[in-house]
């Protein structure tokens, strides 16, 4: 590519926002210095890093200058992108440790403390996302029923044909979960195999293998194909599912159980974080062994951290601006 491709396409890394006020000026400076030193993976990494922690900036404040009702959406929003990132990474993380405790009890204490605060962090964000999904679904079946060929409509089926395609090819590919076969031991039941396994199928693509494209070629056809299809399905969900409750009328009242909700949410990931940190922190890179440490791994906690940054900082603007709704129906009664 030419210096004006490369440096385009490295200050999209920016949010439109941005790009709209400091993009050109920035692009140019990006063109100079690609022609002075045309390879510079200092350069890309700074730009990729300082790309990501605008975007990170601009999703925290989205909608936090608007009415009442918008900020608790924009808030609720930025928490589901935050989750929807959060538990990526951390079931990948929970899904190796989940492998390894199959075959053996582990060794160190800070990683058998690790997977049982995960596993009940893990319990607590399936009753919150029950407690939420529940009253939303109502909520859209209604919207549904009134307006059956709205962008809701199809936004509803993006979400359920990424669920579908996901929930399928992780069961189907679950069934070479390197877990299975392990020995019996003390707590190894504290992890069914049954939810382990499509959860290890699930975030398969989360891997150092995609830069070891040696390595990687050994892989079966089928399951490069699945690696590279399940995150389009998982985006897909969260896309769908954005798009629709955006387009969906949410009470007051659902609006104040889904903040209360968004706290608890914050609070979990925090433990979950906690546990995953215990692991990595403290058992450090290792050489070997069924409960490895590896770079991918502090690069995830990494990303974890600043999404549970990000999702705290939403959950706290939503339950702000829900007391501002309640503040001006009191002053409207």
């Amino acid at each position: 590519m030419s210096a004006e491709d490369r440096a385009r396409r490295l200050v999209r890394c920016y949010p439109r926002s941005w790009r709209e006020r400091y993009g050109a000026e920035f692009e140019l400076l990006l063109v100079d210095d690609i022609t002075d030193r045309p390879r510079a993976w200092r350069r890309t990494l700074d730009v990729v890093w300082s790309g990501a922690r605008t975007r990170i900036a601009v999703a925290a404040r989205a909608g936090a200058d608007g009415p009442p009702d918008t900020r608790v959406r924009a808030g609720l929003g930025a928490l589901g992108a935050a989750v929807a990132a959060f538990l990526a990474l951390g079931i990948a993380i929970w899904s190796q440790l989940a492998v390894g405790w199959q075959w053996s009890a582990p060794s160190a204490t800070t990683t058998r403390v690790a997977m049982m605060a995960m596993t009940a962090a893990l319990v607590a964000f399936a009753l919150l996302a029950a407690l939420a999904v529940l009253p939303l679904s109502v909520a859209v079946a209604r919207a549904v029923a009134r307006r059956p060929r709205s962008a809701m409509t199809a936004g509803l089926a993006i979400a359920l044909a990424g669920a579908a395609v996901l929930i399928a090819g992780s069961i189907h590919f679950g069934h070479g979960w390197p877990g299975t076969g392990g020995h019996p031991w003390a707590d190894r039941d504290l992890v069914p195999g049954w939810i382990a396994r499509p959860c290890w199928a699930a975030t398969l693509w989360i891997t150092s293998y995609w830069v070891h494209p040696h390595a990687l070629a050994a892989f079966p056809t089928a399951e490069l194909a699945w690696m590279a299809i399940s995150p389009l399905a998982a985006g897909a969900i969260v896309a769908g599912g954005a798009l629709t409750l955006r387009r969906t009328p949410l009470g007051a009242r659902l609006l104040a159980h889904l903040a209360r909700l968004a706290l608890a949410t914050a609070a979990v990931m925090g433990a979950f974080l906690a546990g995953a940190s215990c692991w990595i922190v403290a058992d450090g890179p290792a050489t070997h062994g069924l409960f490895r440490v590896g770079a991918i791994d502090v690069v995830a906690l990494a990303a974890m951290t600043a999404a549970l940054w990000l999702g705290a900082r939403a959950a706290a603007r939503a339950v702000r601006a829900v007391r501002a709704v309640r503040a001006v129906g009191a002053v409207g009664a």
